[in-house]
């Protein structure tokens, strides 16, 4: 062990502030480490995890998310192999479209040969990946994206059949709005080779989908994309088309963009007790501009692997604030997961966010001036306001950083709320939520027991050992119907 958490956070804090001597005084940087400081111990705020990691240390590569281009030539494939061992190595994960490359036994004019389509080139991806831990601490984390109309798009949707396939990667295949119009049809759709961009047969839309539905349900990919509807909030589309996300899925960008991710946990913010508990709005806008200069900030402090992506990250400048502990700010304030109310709750919660985040970046453009690229952007001559990021939300899983906050991760209802964690020496924990425990104490149903059956049950449903207007509250993601789980993202999302 060489840090306490405390260290680890002076660390972060006080690296992270640096920055603050670009745009003003040393007072200002002694002022901000303590202000980072103080959220990150609060845990009301947590960058993500290579910031962590990294920040203040040899590596100091900041980011989490990374999109590179695959293009379809031997240097063009294996560059991006290249890169994203780096990116691997220095602590981020990769997306990726392979829609570029020519389909599987089309010919290769320099050679005479036949092409071995994208699917065979992501395993070259996935073994290379294998070799290289990120940052050290954790194996790589890919994504994989195909558009629907790519010739070898059924061999995509298949890839991952067999168990350990490809086991680096998140695999999703890009929806085009004419496909799905096809699917409500009953239509075929044509499949395009990208290199002629000449079409080389059709499919039935309707069997296609059906497949993708089937092996989502049996193997977990793949997951979908609306590439359309992602390009129609593309913020620089003079830039060019998003054509990936992040290994998460959560972050589209660019080819060569990275963006620097954290989250608020909700958890944190809620004022009173019993009948009236609220959301305390006044500190949430504090930590909200707060955390908009951090992210800010660790854009002119991380060291890009690549000259081109940092080029690319300080183009645009893409910050993406979310949130943790969206359940458990519903517990706080007696509202259950799958209700009208909790959808009201994450519009408004979420609403106010990216109105703070928005306004905190102009602030910040008033003083460092608009991100480089910002007369590419659907911004410019809006209002006559410059903002200083191109985005500034986003909303992440918040795996690592919900465990260390002790909080519900990103906007998920909890999976269960008591549980056993086996640990990697194989000690097992049993974990409770801390605000259902203290109901629990609270109404004088706390044992041990019970939380060793609610583990093993994964839901309080249907104890009636339990009252009534609790088992209502805390419902967990086995109480909550798919609709449910849709509704609440396309809440946030808007």
């Amino acid at each position: 062990l060489v840090e306490s958490p405390r260290h680890m956070f002076k660390r972060v804090a006080r690296h992270i502030a640096r920055a603050e001597k670009k745009y003003g005084d040393e007072s200002d940087m002694e002022k901000m480490a303590e202000t980072f400081y103080r959220m990150l111990t609060d845990l009301t705020f947590l960058p993500n995890s290579p910031t962590l990691m990294n920040a203040g240390r040899r590596l100091g590569q900041l980011a989490a998310c990374f999109v590179l281009p695959v293009e379809d030539s031997m240097d063009g494939i294996f560059d991006s192999l290249k890169n994203a061992a780096l990116i691997h190595k220095s602590g981020g994960g990769t997306g990726f479209s392979f829609s570029r490359l020519r389909p599987k036994d089309s010919r290769v004019g320099t050679t005479g040969g036949v092409a071995s389509g994208p699917v065979s080139f992501m395993k070259i991806f996935n073994t290379a990946t294998e070799q290289v831990k990120q940052g050290g601490t954790r194996r790589g984390a890919n994504m994989a994206i195909l558009r629907i109309d790519h010739p070898d798009i059924m061999e995509f949707i298949t890839c991952k059949k067999n168990d350990g396939d490809l086991n680096n990667f998140n695999i999703s295949v890009g929806l085009t709005e004419k496909f799905m119009q096809a699917v409500q049809t009953g239509g075929t759709y044509d499949l395009i080779d990208p290199c002629e961009e000449a079409k080389t047969g059709e499919l039935k839309a309707a069997d296609v989908y059906n497949t993708l539905v089937e092996q989502a349900w049996d193997t977990g990919d793949p997951g979908i994309i609306f590439l359309d509807r992602i390009n129609r909030d593309n913020p620089t589309p003079l830039l060019g088309e998003i054509e990936s996300t992040n290994p998460c899925g959560e972050q589209p960008l660019l080819p060569l963009e990275a963006c620097n991710l954290g989250s608020i946990n909700l958890a944190k913010f809620v004022k009173g007790s019993g009948k009236k508990p609220a959301i305390d709005y006044k500190s949430l806008e504090t930590t909200v501009s707060n955390a908009v200069r951090f992210l800010d900030n660790t854009i002119d402090m991380s060291n890009y692997p690549i000259q081109a992506i940092d080029e690319m990250v300080k183009g645009n400048r893409k910050i993406g604030l979310g949130v943790m502990g969206f359940a458990d700010l519903l517990f706080r304030l007696n509202i259950p997961y799958n209700s009208e109310e909790a959808l009201e709750k994450a519009e408004e919660v979420m609403a106010f966010i990216q109105k703070t985040s928005q306004q905190a970046s102009k602030e910040l453009a008033k003083k460092r001036g608009p991100f480089k690229n910002f007369d590419k952007s659907i911004f410019h001559g809006k209002n006559g306001d410059i903002l200083r990021n191109a985005t500034t939300t986003t909303i992440a899983p918040t795996g690592t950083l919900s465990i260390i906050s002790d909080c519900s991760s990103g906007i998920e209802p909890l999976f269960a709320l008591s549980f056993v964690r086996n640990v990697m020496d194989n000690d097992k924990l049993l974990e409770v939520n801390p605000y259902f425990e203290s109901i629990a104490r609270e109404y004088g149903f706390y044992s041990t027991d019970l939380l060793y059956a609610i583990a093993r049950k994964g839901s309080i449903h249907d104890m009636e050992e339990i009252p009534e207007d609790v088992r209502r509250v805390f419902v967990t993601a086995h109480d909550v119907t798919p609709e449910w789980h849709l509704r609440m993202q396309a809440a946030f999302q808007k």
